[in-house]
């Protein structure tokens, strides 16, 4: 951002194709804005697994994605990676299926993942969820939900559940820049029913 360069725009500073980030999304960041793809960690493009996250989403500094390249087979008595140092001991690879495999991370959209925030694999967070800083996510974050804590944990909802299940059939996220740019009064403020009467006009 001019002027800002600690915030940046990271759909296009991301090379990997197994990282899909939305429009919008922004990383925030003093020391380096622009190289987001370092705090996504233990990512093997042999494994195949997937980071994606949403549109609008606030990224803080330090958050961090672990993924499923960082697990080690649980099954045997050591759980030491001796294949991927060679020299012989490579005929003790894991076959497929032996490794934990927690699946794709996701990341809705609209979600604001707070300072030194780490997000393990395959976890899924929903829209508009708020992820306290220095959590340790570890399972599924409901939307509108903020967690915090190591386990992180639901604090609190940010709206009831009715209310929950029309933000998200409105998707404001995916509505033309131009309208999201007209209706941004109703967008950032708490009056759910005057959103709803400006997604009747989208």
């Amino acid at each position: 951002m001019e002027g800002f360069p600690q915030v940046c725009f990271i759909k296009n500073t991301v090379q990997n194709p197994n990282i899909v980030i939305g429009d919008y999304t922004y990383y925030d960041d003093p020391e380096d804005s622009e190289n987001f793809e370092r705090n996504v960690l233990y990512h093997f493009p042999f494994i195949g697994d997937k980071l994606v996250i949403g549109k609008f989403c606030a990224i803080a500094r330090g958050a961090k994605f672990i993924m499923n390249g960082a697990n080690h087979k649980l099954s045997g008595i050591s759980t030491y990676p001796f294949q991927i140092f060679g020299n012989g001991w490579e005929k003790v690879m894991p076959a497929p299926g032996d490794l934990p495999f927690k699946g794709d991370t996701i990341v809705g959209n609209d979600v604001w993942i707070g300072y030194e925030a780490l997000i393990m694999p395959g976890v899924k967070i929903g829209n508009g969820a708020i992820v306290s800083s220095r959590s340790v996510v570890v399972s599924d974050v409901p939307p509108y939900t903020i967690v915090g804590g190591n386990p992180a944990k639901p604090i609190k909802q940010r709206f009831p559940p009715e209310s929950v299940a029309r933000l998200n059939e409105m998707a404001w996220w995916d509505w033309p820049i131009e309208k999201v740019t007209e209706h941004m009064e109703q967008i950032v403020s708490g009056d759910i029913e005057a959103l709803r009467e400006s997604a009747a006009n989208v």
